[in-house]
């Protein structure tokens, strides 16, 4: 069976791209060490020593996008690309869990 075809990505400038790439690479380390999520210390720890680099990794993709006059994050086509890159289901390992039975 195939899988249902992804819808394309919006247009995004090489800036943007990167800011989301970036952006998804600190949501998923972020996810990795959600203390309110079952896992290991040592999966946390590896995730928080990664995520330093990381998020200055993200940082030069902002620093660049505003040295070229990309001043503006519009959020609409953003929101987008997020979405076909699977960010709803991997931002949501940020968040807390429901609340079970207690």
């Amino acid at each position: 069976m195939l899988q249902p075809e992804l819808p394309p990505l919006p247009a995004l400038t090489r800036a943007e791209g990167e800011l989301i790439d970036r952006y998804l690479e600190v949501v998923d380390l972020l996810g990795r060490i959600n203390p309110a999520r079952p896992g290991d210390t040592y999966r946390a720890l590896r995730a928080a020593q990664a995520l330093e680099r990381t998020a200055a990794r993200l940082c030069d993709a902002l620093t660049l996008m505003h040295r070229r006059g990309e001043t503006e994050l519009h959020g609409d086509t953003l929101a987008r690309a997020l979405r076909v890159l699977d960010g709803e289901r991997r931002t949501a390992r940020v968040a807390l869990p429901p609340d079970g039975p207690g």
